[in-house]
C-alpha cells in the first residue's frame, strides 16, 4: 500500500473499528470491495440479456432480474465474509480443503469462465466505441485494451486509486440508465406488478431466465470479492471481525442494490422502446440504431456511453479476478499484462471471424454452466466450523444459499437439455 489515499483509508478503517469514527465517516473506509464486485452485475452480458428480455417479454421477466440480484447479494456477502473471517480467498480455501483432482477441475473451469466473462466485457466495450465514434470493431478492441491496461496499472499505487476509478465508471453506468428511463417513460405500475409476480410463458422464456441468472451472478466475482476483503483490514479479535462484517454487509446491500436497479432499468427501457417496434431484439448494435429514431440521438449516445463504461470497468475487474483465481488455485500468478494479453486473444479472434453477439450470448451460457461450482464450494466452506470457527453460516442463510444453488443447477439442466434437443 504505497498510495497516500490508500494509507489514509487504512488508518480511517482502524479508527472506525476503534470507535473514533461514526456514521457515514465510519462506513466510507470500508466501501470498495462490493463496488468492485458489482461491476460484474452490470457488464455487457447484462445489457444483452436485459435488452432481449424486455423486447421479447416486456416487463414479465423483471421478477427473474430481481430474484437474481437478491441471490447475488447473498452469495457476495458470503464470499466477503469468507475473506474477512479466514483471511483466505475462496480459491485458496478450495485448494486447502478439497482434493487435488477437484481443485484442478475447478481451476480449469474457473479459468474458462474468466475468459468467457472477459470475452463479453471486452467485446462490449469495443462495440460501444465502434458505434459511438464510427470506428472498426478491431480499432475499438485496441482502444479498449489500452484503456483497461492503463487502469490496471493503478493497482501499483494501492487499492484506493483503482477503486475510485471503478466507482466513477459504475456511476456513469448508473446515471446513464437513469437518463434512459427518463427518456423511455416506462409503465411503472406494470413494472412493479411483474417484479413480484412470477411468469414464464414458454420454453424460450425459461431459457432467457437462465441467461439472466448466468449474466447476473458471476463466478469470477465470487472469487474476487473474498480476495478483496481477505487482507484489506485485519481484525485483531472476533469483535472487530463482527464490525468488519457489518460494514461489508451494508456495502453489499448498497452496491448490489444499485446494480439491481440498473438491471431493472435496462429491462424497463427495453420494454418501453423495443417490445413493440423490435420484439425479441438481441443485438446491441441493432438496439442502438433503434434508439436513435425512437428516443433521439441523445438517448442513443447515453446508451453507448453506459456500454463503454460497463465494458471497460468489467474488463478491468475480470482481469483482477483471473489473477485471484490462478494465485488461489495453483499458488502462482502471471504478470497482469500477460493475463491481459492472453484474455484479449479470444476477443480478437471472435471479432475477426465470428458474429459478435452470438459469441457474447454463448459466453453467458458458459458462465451459467460453470456457476454452480463456486456456489457449492462457497456453501460447503461457509458451513464448516473448521474453516469459519465461530462465524459458521447460520441455518437460515445456509438454507437460502442451498435453495438458490439447487434452482440454478436445475435451470442449467433445462438449458442444456434445450440446447441438445
Amino acid at each position: 500500500m504505497n498510495s497516500n489515499t490508500t494509507v489514509t483509508t487504512a488508518l480511517a478503517a482502524r479508527d472506525a473499528l476503534d470507535g473514533r469514527r461514526k456514521g457515514v465517516a465510519a462506513f466510507l473506509p470500508f466501501a470498495g470491495p462490493a463496488v468492485m464486485a458489482s461491476v460484474g452485475y452490470m457488464d455487457p452480458g447484462n445489457f444483452a440479456t436485459n435488452i432481449q428480455a424486455g423486447s421479447a417479454y416486456g416487463y414479465q421477466l423483471l421478477w427473474v432480474v430481481l430474484l437474481a440480484n437478491l441471490a447475488a447479494m447473498l452469495f457476495q456477502a458470503m464470499s466477503a465474509k469468507l475473506g474477512i473471517v479466514t483471511r483466505r480467498n475462496l480459491a485458496e480455501l478450495c485448494r486447502e480443503q478439497f482434493s487435488p483432482r477437484i481443485v484442478g477441475g475447478m481451476w480449469v473451469a474457473s479459468e474458462v469462465a474468466a475468459m468467457a466473462t472477459d470475452l463479453a466485457e471486452f467485446l462490449g466495450g469495443a462495440l460501444g466505441l465502434s458505434l459511438l465514434f464510427h470506428l472498426s470493431l478491431l480499432c475499438g478492441l485496441m482502444i479498449t485494451a489500452v484503456v483497461t491496461f492503463a487502469i490496471l496499472q493503478l493497482d501499483k499505487r494501492g487499492f484506493r486509486p483503482l477503486e475510485r476509478v471503478i466507482t466513477a465508471l459504475v456511476g456513469v453506468v448508473g446515471l446513464s440508465c437513469l437518463c434512459e428511463l427518463v427518456f423511455a417513460s416506462p409503465d411503472w405500475h406494470a413494472a412493479l406488478f411483474h417484479s413480484v409476480v412470477p411468469q414464464l410463458h414458454d420454453r424460450f422464456a425459461l431459457t432467457l431466465a437462465a441467461g439472466i441468472i448466468g449474466a447476473t451472478i458471476m463466478p469470477h466475482t465470487l472469487y474476487l470479492h473474498s480476495g478483496l476483503t481477505q487482507n484489506r483490514t485485519r481484525a485483531r479479535n472476533d469483535g472487530e471481525r463482527r464490525g468488519l462484517l457489518r460494514f461489508s454487509n451494508k456495502e453489499v446491500v448498497i452496491a448490489l442494490g444499485f446494480a439491481g436497479l440498473v438491471n431493472l432499468a435496462m429491462v424497463m427501457m427495453s420494454t418501453s422502446v423495443f417490445s413493440k417496434s423490435t420484439p425479441g431484439i438481441a443485438d446491441i448494435g441493432v438496439a442502438y440504431h433503434t434508439l436513435v429514431p425512437a428516443l433521439g440521438v441523445g438517448a442513443a449516445t447515453v446508451f453507448l456511453v453506459a456500454l463503454i463504461a460497463s465494458g471497460i470497468s468489467s474488463s478491468v475487474v475480470g482481469t483482477m479476478a483471473g489473477q485471484v483465481i490462478m494465485q488461489g488455485f495453483v499458488g502462482f500468478s502471471i504478470p497482469v499484462w500477460a493475463r491481459r494479453l492472453i484474455t484479449m486473444v479470444p476477443a480478437f479472434v471472435v471479432a475477426l471471424s465470428c458474429n459478435t453477439m452470438t459469441a457474447m450470448i454463448l459466453s453467458q451460457v458458459v458462465l451459467s454452466l460453470v456457476l454452480p461450482l463456486p456456489l457449492i464450494a462457497l456453501v460447503v466452506l461457509s458451513s464448516r466450523k473448521s474453516v469459519m470457527g465461530n462465524f459458521v453460516t447460520g441455518t437460515g442463510t445456509a438454507f437460502a444459499a442451498v435453495a438458490a444453488t439447487i434452482l440454478i443447477v436445475l435451470l442449467n439442466a433445462v438449458l442444456l437439455r434445450q440446447m441438445l434437443s
